[in-house]
């Protein structure tokens, strides 16, 4: 597996990370404990370094089974966490609001130390932006713990423009995380050249536009129950019929290059800037080594001016999160 730094940091990483996420929630029932372990350690067996969670997965769960999984390989790889929501506790769970007080940060950080069996976070994202917390209060936070060595990098995720700037004046953003495939191009306009400028790493999420890119799913998809996607615009069955338009371009590309959909979605990415490193998430170790092959497909300039004009004809349909969600974004 090919690595790569993220930004201007030291922080080097292998070229594709894995999200950690759905392994506990957000696509229906978390999976069994011990298969997704087997799964994490696979990943490190097949060159990736890079692995992301946060303490709102599951909540908890998933920061414990990234810790115990990656347990043996201390030092050998980088672990990305999260913090700034508010948890119940007696209920552990969301409650929907924000929290990015710099106590609040220090707690987690102690919390996530000890569920992720570390001495220092590798890097501890900013999850979403707090509204009513100046972003250079929550960066001095963090150089708080980076200066007591309970914390190496400083991250954002979904950040705008102007806090990402902000946040960098006090503590150097080692990366931002938000989405960002061929299903939701936002981040070129304007966050992408300010990354570049300041030097800031991009990990994007969603890298397979929350799987739509693989090319599995037409309109007839059901998902489970607890699948958030049910509550996507975007994945509505006339989103999804219209937006398959999408998936053909891909697929047109893949059969020439002798690579499936998703590798060549991720191959895209990969081939924007050397400093994205996608993090597609999966369960299945069939789907882990088809993801990690796109490390080895290489996109040719005509390949991705064919890519480029064809897409620029689609006109996507349905917002990519509930409106909910999409006010957290972008602050």
């Amino acid at each position: 597996m090919q690595t790569r730094k993220l930004g201007s940091s030291n922080l080097q990483v292998s070229a594709l990370g894995l999200g950690c996420m759905s392994m506990s929630s957000g696509y229906g029932p978390p999976g069994d404990t011990q298969q997704m372990t087997a799964l994490i350690r696979s990943a490190v067996d097949k060159g990736v370094t890079f692995f992301d969670t946060a303490e709102v997965y599951g909540p908890y769960v998933n920061e414990e089974l990234v810790g115990e999984a990656l347990a043996p390989f201390k030092g050998k790889v980088v672990i990305a966490t999260k913090f700034g929501f508010d948890l119940d506790p007696v209920s552990q769970q969301r409650t929907g609001g924000v929290n990015s007080r710099p106590d609040h940060i220090k707690a987690v950080a102690e919390a996530s130390l000890k569920r992720l069996r570390l001495e220092t976070i590798d890097l501890f994202y900013q999850h979403r932006v707090d509204p009513q917390v100046p972003i250079e209060d929550v960066a001095g936070a963090v150089k708080d713990l980076i200066q007591q060595g309970k914390v190496r990098h400083f991250g954002l995720s979904e950040a705008g423009v102007s806090t990402i700037r902000r946040a960098h004046a006090v503590q150097p953003v080692t990366a931002l995380q938000s989405e960002y495939s061929l299903f939701w191009r936002e981040p070129e306009v304007e966050v992408i050249p300010t990354l570049e400028e300041l030097g800031v790493g991009f990990v994007p999420f969603s890298p397979l536009g929350a799987g739509f890119l693989a090319g599995k799913i037409d309109e007839t998809t059901t998902f489970d129950p607890a699948d958030f996607r049910n509550s996507v615009p975007r994945f509505s069955p006339e989103a999804r019929k219209a937006n398959l338009a999408l998936v053909e371009i891909i697929r047109t590309v893949a059969a020439r290059k002798a690579a499936t959909p998703a590798q060549i979605a991720l191959a895209w990415l990969l081939a924007q800037k050397p400093w994205i490193v996608p993090i597609p998430g999966t369960t299945k170790l069939h789907r882990l080594e088809e993801n990690l092959g796109a490390a080895a497909v290489q996109l040719e300039p005509e390949d991705m001016k064919e890519i480029e004009s064809a897409a620029a004809l689609i006109s996507l349909q349905g917002a990519r999160l509930p409106e909910a969600a999409l006010k957290m974004t972008g602050r």
